[in-house]
């Protein structure tokens, strides 16, 4: 528990002003006092010591006596009740809600861990109150108030808070509605007076089993209402609680006219036939069917006679429940017979027909009847004669047996229960088990309802799996852009340490040492960003064609001898578009995986090839939506993955290779350069045969005044020198003081006068003190208050058309979305050079 508030050594509230407590002063008060006496007695002598005196000092004794055994017995502890405090306090930090202590104030006193990851508070941490917590949340501030007045009150109360999708609240998700219950109650302590416990717990899962529930009692109640006969049920007094939509459309009543108790018996059927059906008592502890022939009478006035079988149950008090009725139409000119026999034609239709398996069971579990759906869902054309038993895994028996029992007994409320089919290939359902109220020779006949749940647990399985990507993208992606901008620092003061020095200079190697090590840092930075698809991507609409030709002659070298290299093109590739220096990384990261696989030798294999739609929709609909696409197929003949590998080869800087000879960064950068492009990645392994890689990426269709497939250029060519002086007036934006200080330096030393601004509102008021004078501004995209988007947004309001350069550690794409379709600027991602940074400031104002 969090002792916020509470000094170390203090008696906690849960041990104070119990007798127990004080039992150490008690038993060592009458100790002294004995032994007090019992000097006294023996300095007054034998002639003071009168009976009396003698028989008071001997109780006083044996009461000493009685506590100092107690206290060896342990009944009467000496201390501070540590033990009691440390069980409490492990009880409070346990706890699965997150819980607070507050005292009148309103002041946190404790916290437990859960509410610590609430607040967002780090061990030790002082943190705030739900008031405070959820202060600036308009959708919950009603019911945080409540609770604020309850707890000011002293009366215990609670709220449940919905949090929409992506609400920044605490407690709310990303992705999906929240729900919190809150709530408080008064604490009377000894010491500390009247505290509050406020606790706060999750009940999402709660919510959404509530609303599957309610999902298949809708179920329920639709195929019920849309039964061949009428039914109905009413309470003791007479209410209809509730009657179908057949029997309301043989009484031309309107459904939303029927319920809440709002109809009477007397109201479908006449007094006569509603006392009729009160008459019908239940015997003590069980229940009694009742048919009767009966008019009923519709909302025009007609005669409706029908056949009801009634039956009335006694609940656990011997009270009638609500009872159950069965309506059959005997309308005039109608065969009776006849309307049975179409009665259950229909029936076994509903049956038959019906969306999830059903299937009789004898009370041994054996199946009576089953539809068509039940033996889908199974996954066996014979159902009938065999226990259902038979079709579920060993793991899954014992729970279907259970419930098979619960139902034998006549439970109701069964939970479903979650089975695995037997067979291949894996497949999972629910059962849902319940008894019928009727008896056959055997005992009683009991029902399950089954359901295939296979595909929604594989959504499950993808969907943990994707959540699981994103956060680790998310984090990846805020340290990478952190670490952007000290790799920026570093890079750029080396440069201009490095102009200062000759290639003479002692300390010329030891700052190449710094810049080169800086860049290997920024590489790693890059695969980062790749992963987390955060990253700036150039592309281009090329041919894998060119790609990979030029990738060739440096995969072989890559691989050495020992390996075999296999390159099949596809005839007449479609065209992509995709960044092409990302992709050769991708390449590469896969070559390097294959050799490492190889360590005695192989062969690894690079196909492309064109995928049609109609070939695409047999890949994977779930997760690769069906269209034209470029397969780039990437196999080794290698020692091949175990499935938990596979499960985790994306994740950064995980990696089965001894360390020092991997960053685990390879498959990561792989899955975020295919993902940014738009395309899917699958991969197929087998231990001891070798490991496939398919990647997909879009067609690119190319229209008459789009883009052609460009020819690559080659890898040798030189850029050519550039004369990087220049002249103008430069604002530079930069929240980082050390990136800021470096740009300074190195547009001044080419010859630009520079304005330095450390926020956006620093830079507007630049631009008004020098209006007109300002040639182009540098900024950074992300800053407190006022970003670089806002800023850029300021400038044209004003009517400022200066140039502008973006630099950040995040994609251009991660904040072009926030500026006007037609707004122009430059980017120059980080971490950048000083060459970089003035060739980008000189390009610009030369365009």
């Amino acid at each position: 528990m969090s002792n916020v508030g509470v000094q170390k050594g203090e008696p906690r509230v849960a041990t104070e002003g119990s007798w127990l407590h004080r039992m150490p002063a008690i038993g060592g008060a009458c100790i002294a006092f004995v032994a007090g006496a019992a000097v006294m007695l023996a300095l007054t002598g034998e002639l003071l010591a009168e009976p009396w005196l003698q028989a008071v000092l001997g109780g006083l004794a044996a009461v000493g006596v009685l506590a100092l055994a107690a206290g060896i017995a342990g009944l009467i502890r000496v201390g501070s009740g540590g033990d009691a405090d440390d069980l409490h306090e492990h009880l409070f930090e346990s706890l699965p809600e997150a819980c607070a202590v507050t005292d009148s104030l309103g002041r946190v006193i404790a916290a437990n861990a859960g509410y610590r990851v609430l607040a967002d508070a780090a061990e030790g941490e002082r943190v705030s109150g739900i008031e405070v917590l959820y202060a600036g949340y308009p959708d919950v501030a009603d019911h945080i108030y409540r609770l604020a007045e309850a707890a000011r009150k002293g009366v215990p109360a609670h709220e449940d808070l919905r949090l929409v999708e992506g609400s920044s609240a605490p407690g709310a998700h990303p992705d999906r509605a929240a729900w919190l219950r809150i709530a408080v109650r008064p604490v009377e302590t000894p010491r500390r007076g009247k505290l509050t416990l406020w606790t706060v717990a999750d009940m999402t899962a709660d919510r959404a089993s509530q609303e599957r529930a309610f999902q298949q009692l809708q179920h329920i109640i639709d195929y019920l209402d849309h039964a061949p006969a009428g039914f109905f049920s009413a309470d003791a007094q007479g209410h209809i609680q509730y009657l179908n939509a057949t029997l309301a459309g043989w009484l031309g009543l309107d459904l939303a006219e029927t319920t809440g108790g709002v109809l009477q018996l007397s109201d479908i059927m006449g007094p006569e036939g509603a006392r009729l059906i009160g008459s019908v008592q239940a015997p003590a502890g069980g229940s009694t069917d009742e048919v009767f022939d009966i008019d009923f009478v519709s909302k025009a006035g007609h005669i409706v006679p029908a056949r009801v079988i009634h039956r009335v149950t006694l609940d656990g008090r011997g009270n009638k429940a609500a009872s159950r009725s069965l309506v059959l139409n005997r309308s005039p000119g109608t065969d009776v017979a006849e309307n049975l026999r179409a009665a259950e034609v229909r029936f076994a239709r509903f049956f038959n027909n019906a969306p999830i398996g059903i299937a009789t069971l004898a009370p041994n579990g054996q199946v009576r009847e089953a539809n068509g759906a039940f033996a889908e869902v199974i996954g066996q054309a014979a159902v009938r004669g065999k226990s259902v038993l038979d079709f579920v895994s060993d793991a899954s028996s014992e729970a279907v047996a259970q419930a098979l029992e619960s139902a034998r007994q006549g439970r109701i409320g069964i939970p479903p229960v979650d089975v695995t089919f037997s067979g291949e290939p894996i497949r999972t359902g629910q059962f849902y088990i319940s008894r019928i109220e009727e008896h056959g020779e055997d005992g009683p006949t009991l029902i399950v309802y089954a359901i295939d749940t296979t595909e929604h647990k594989a959504l499950e399985v993808q969907f943990t799996q994707s959540q699981k990507m994103q956060a680790i993208g998310q984090l990846a992606g805020g340290v990478a852009h952190d670490f952007n901008n000290v790799l920026t620092a570093i890079i750029g003061f080396s440069d201009l340490l490095l102009a200062r020095h000759r290639p003479t200079d002692p300390s010329f190697q030891d700052i190449m040492s710094i810049k080169q090590n800086a860049n290997r840092a920024a590489n790693l930075v890059r695969q980062l960003l790749a992963f987390s698809r955060r990253q700036t991507l150039r592309p281009e609409v090329l041919s894998l064609t060119d790609v990979i030709a030029d990738l060739g002659n440096l995969l072989g070298r890559l691989l050495g001898e020992k390996i075999e290299l296999n390159i099949i093109h596809g005839r007449e590739l479609w065209p992509v578009k995709v960044d092409v220096n990302q992709f050769e990384q991708v390449i590469m990261n896969l070559a390097v995986n294959a050799r490492d696989a190889m360590p005695d030798g192989g062969s690894l294999t690079i196909r492309t090839a064109n995928v049609p739609e109609e070939e695409s929709r047999s890949i994977d609909p779930k997760l690769m939506p069906a269209g034209d696409y470029v397969l780039c197929e990437v196999s080794d003949t290698g020692t091949g993955m175990t499935k938990d590998v596979m499960e985790k080869i994306y994740e950064p800087f995980f990696s089965t290779k001894e360390v020092g000879k991997g960053t685990g960064l390879g498959l990561s950068t792989v899955y975020g350069i295919v993902k940014q492009t738009g395309g899917y990645i699958f991969c197929d392994s087998e231990l001891g045969k070798g490991t496939v890689f398919r990647i997909y990426l879009p067609r690119y269709e190319v229209t008459e005044s789009g883009a052609e497939a460009q020819p690559r250029r080659s890898r040798d060519e030189a850029e050519k020198p550039e004369d990087l002086t220049g002249k103008g007036t430069v604002l530079l934006v930069e929240d980082e003081e050390a990136v800021r200080a470096f740009a300074v330096r190195a547009l001044t030393s080419r010859g630009y006068t520079v304005l330095e601004a450390d926020s956006g509102e620093v830079a507007l008021e630049l631009i008004d003190q020098h209006p007109g004078e300002i040639d182009l501004v540098v900024s950074d995209v992300v800053m407190p208050e006022i970003d670089g988007p806002t800023l850029l947004k300021e400038l044209r309001k004003r009517g400022v058309d200066t140039k502008i350069i973006f630099i950040s550690g995040y994609a251009e794409d991660a904040f072009r979305k926030n500026l006007e379709n037609d707004e122009k600027f430059a980017f120059l991602p980080k971490p950048f050079s000083l060459k970089q940074l003035v060739a980008a400031v000189k390009d610009v104002l030369g365009n």
